[in-house]
């Protein structure tokens, strides 16, 4: 099993992407998640099959969703408490 698909960027949320077959484009995603998701910026195009590696998602879940329900939304990683201290730290330093 391999899909021709097509990645989108979401201009609303960082790191979101959605996954859609090309054949497909965006006729699959429901309305009202291409509302939340925005309008999407196209970033690339790409064969996925089993052995390829995604840098931020598990290939057999994407071909699963895109086999069951013709997309598949990839969401930001989530930030631990760790993280989100820094990044309030150094929101708060000066800039120089």
């Amino acid at each position: 099993m391999k899909f021709l698909c097509d990645i989108y960027r979401s201009p609303r949320k960082d790191e979101m992407y959605l996954y859609v077959q090309k054949q497909d484009g965006l006729s699959k995603v429901p309305e009202h998640l291409r509302q939340l998701f925005g309008t999407p910026a196209h970033v690339t195009t790409m064969l996925i099959t089993p052995e390829r590696t995604l840098a931020r998602a598990d290939v057999q879940k994407v071909m699963n969703a895109l086999q069951d329900q013709g997309y598949y939304l990839q969401m930001p990683p989530a930030q631990d408490d760790e993280m989100r201290a820094i990044a309030a730290q150094n929101s708060k330093l000066p800039r120089g």
